[in-house]
Parts: C-alpha cells; structure tokens; sequence
C-alpha cells in the first residue's frame, strides 16, 4: 500500500522550493512599491498578524496527537501563503491598472489568510503538507477573483469584499473537505483531551483580544467590535450551561461561540451607530453557534458526508451568514431612514447588489471548493493513507517516544 502514496521527503521539501523559487522570480519583476508605514497603521497590522499566526495556530490545536501539525502547518501556510496572496493582488490590479502601497497589499495579504486558515480547520488532520498548500493557491487566487467581482460587477467596498473573508473560507473548507474518505469510525486520535483543548482555548482567546485590530486596519469603528465580542463571550457562557447535560460549561462551546459576535459584526461594524446593536448581533451570533453546532453535527454533517474537524461551519459560517443577511437589514433601515422610502427602486438596487455579492461569494466558495477536494484526492497529492489520519508522527520526529502535542 505504501508505493501507491508520495514520498513525504521526495515531496514536500521540493514543491516548497520550487514555489519559493518562482516567487522569488516573480517578485524580481512586479515588485510592490515600498512606502514607510504611518505611525497609525503599523500597531493595527501587527495586531492582525499575531492573531493570524498565534490565535489561529492555537486554536487549530483541537486534536489530541496533532498539536504539532496544527502550530507548524498554520505557520507554513502563512508565511508562503501571504507571499503568494500578495503576487495574486499584483497581479490583478496591473491587469486592472490600479496603484497602491505594498504595506497596505501586505495587510490585506495577511487578512486574505484568514480564509485559507478557516478552510485549515475543516481539513485539519485529514489533508497532508502537499494538499494543504495546493489548496492555499487555490483558494487565494479564487478568493481575490470573488473579491474582484464584487467589487467590479457589483460596486461593493473594498473592505466589505475583504469581510467576506469569513464566510468563503468557511464553505470553501466544507466543501474540500466534503471530498476526503471519512476516518474510521471510533478512531481514538480524532478526539481531543484536556490539553488540547486548553491550548485551542488559549488560541481563541489570542483571536478575541486582537480581533477589533481586524476591523479597525480599515479604520472601521473598535467598540462596536468590542461590544459585540463582549456580548458574544458571555451569551456562550450562559448557553453553554443552559444546553449541556449537566448545567456544566464546555469548553467546545466557548472555542467556537466567543467569535461568533466578532464574525457577524464584522459585515456592518461601519454602518452601526448604536453599541446595543452591536450587541445584539454578538448575542445572536453566539446564539446561533451553540444552537447550529447540535444541529449540523447530528442532523446535516452525516447525510452531506462532511468531517468539520474544527466546527469551522458553526464558528465562522453561520455567523457569517447571520452578519451578511444582518448587513442587509441595516442597511435598509439606515437608507430608508435617511430617504424617507420615496426612492425605493434606487433602494432595491443597492439591497440586490448587496445580496449578490453574498450569493456569489458563497456559490463561489462551495463550487471551486468541491473542486478543490476532488483534485486534492488524486493519487498525485496523495501522502498518507486514511489509517495515519490525525496523527503528528508520521510528519514530526518525537524524541523519548513521544507520541504528541
């Protein structure tokens, strides 16, 4: 069975130099411009790129012997990733003629890797080295073409293209990982324990303390973030004991629903006046994360096939979800308040667009995704057979018989 799989060693170290060779050739010759970063900026970046490398490389660590792929593989992943992120949105805007700063495209950069982290924790454990990093160029070059599309077609603002960060990475990452064979069932190894979930914990609460950084680089307002966020952590407190068994808190509650509010008001953090608003879409956000986390484990991930290691569908895509149909809500309100309803076909222009670019983004994401999946699992990206699913040896040596994180 072993010669029917690649070669880890033959593999993996190869196909990085050679996509690091050609980028290197790349940037010799679409060189982004160099600027200096303002004093205001710079803080802001530096705060998404913690929460990119550290917050998501912590919470990755759900899986009981996998500790060290999940830190390693969201650390590679990045690093090439926001390279490449980077010569895709080159490329791009010198397709389209538009000209900016290299500080500003390394920060969106870095945002964008967000999706391919999301999609990481769908596929964490099942999907080797090689897979993961052919579908990071995939879905940096289709997630900067959705974003083109609706920032072109559909006139929608570039930081509203960028928030759909959320929701693409998480239907992209269902959707591949809707393609690998199931595990066996009653594998011991696709289970936590109490160390790995402590130290998903600590990822998460990396991610909430930087995440008002990931809406105000676009100098969006913080305290709606904030309030949301707030009201997000303590809604999955109370809902974690109010739905468990035993009145006790769980901590696969509180990894996934205390981000829950951050990513619904991430869609309408600049068009909110009211910090009770804010508050209200973190308790909803918090509220339908609990509540979808029952119903797509027991009642739609069996019959679609769909193995979401980390919950990524209930901590990142329902409440993008809740935040993009919010969006709408608000902004009708908001539009409708200041025209007093007596243009309503200007008005129903802008909900269509803004409704077309959230089906697009999803309908996107779903479809290149399942295609994604189906070629990751040719014989050609193939390392590891279903039996070393969510195992650290057979990628990182253990010394004194080590036999995880």
């Amino acid at each position: 069975m072993a010669s029917s799989y690649l070669s880890f060693r033959n593999s993996v170290p190869w196909l990085i130099l050679v996509l690091e060779f050609l980028l290197l050739i790349c940037f010799f010759f679409f060189s982004p411009h160099a600027e200096n970063p303002s004093s205001e900026f710079y803080p802001a970046f530096q705060d998404v790129n913690h929460m990119v490398i550290f917050g998501f490389g912590f919470f990755l660590v759900v899986l009981r012997r996998y500790g060290f792929s999940s830190t390693g593989f969201n650390f590679l992943l990045i690093a090439l990733g926001v390279q490449c992120s980077m010569l895709v949105d080159l490329l791009v805007s010198l397709w389209v003629q538009e000209h900016e700063g290299g500080m500003r495209r390394l920060a969106r950069a870095v945002v964008s890797m967000t999706a391919v982290v999301i999609s990481t924790g769908a596929v964490l454990g099942k999907a080797n080295p090689v897979q993961l990093i052919v579908m990071t160029l995939v879905e940096l070059s289709v997630f900067r073409v959705s974003r083109w599309i609706n920032g072109r077609f559909l006139e929608v603002e570039d930081n509203l293209t960028l928030m759909h960060v959320h929701l693409f990475g998480a239907y992209f990452g269902l959707a591949v990982t809707s393609r690998f064979p199931a595990p066996p069932p009653g594998l011991d190894k696709s289970r936590s324990s109490p160390r790995s979930d402590l130290f998903s914990v600590l990822g998460t609460v990396f991610v909430w303390v930087f995440w008002p950084s990931f809406s105000c680089i676009w100098e969006i307002s913080v305290l709606n973030t904030y309030f949301a966020l707030a009201v997000s952590a303590v809604s999955a407190f109370m809902l974690s004991a109010l739905t468990s068994k035993d009145g006790k808190f769980r901590m696969t509650h509180i990894h996934s629903a205390v981000l829950a509010g951050g990513v619904t008001i991430s869609y309408t953090v600049h068009i909110i006046h009211q910090p009770w608003i804010a508050m209200l879409l973190g308790l909803l956000g918090s509220v339908i994360s609990i509540l979808g986390s029952h119903c797509l484990q027991r009642c739609f991930n069996p019959p679609l096939k769909i193995q979401d290691t980390s919950g990524v569908h209930f901590t990142f895509g329902l409440p993008a979800v809740l935040g993009a149909v919010a969006a709408v809500v608000v902004f009708v309100v908001n539009e409708g308040t200041e025209t007093q309803w007596n243009n309503l076909s200007s008005l129903g222009e802008l909900v269509f667009v803004r409704v077309g670019a959230f089906c697009q983004t999803i309908s996107t994401a779903l479809v290149t995704g399942f295609l994604t999946g189906l070629l990751l699992n040719i014989k050609l990206f193939k390392i590891v057979p279903v039996s070393k699913y969510f195992d650290d040896q057979f990628y990182w040596e253990f010394p004194h018989l080590s036999v995880g994180f």
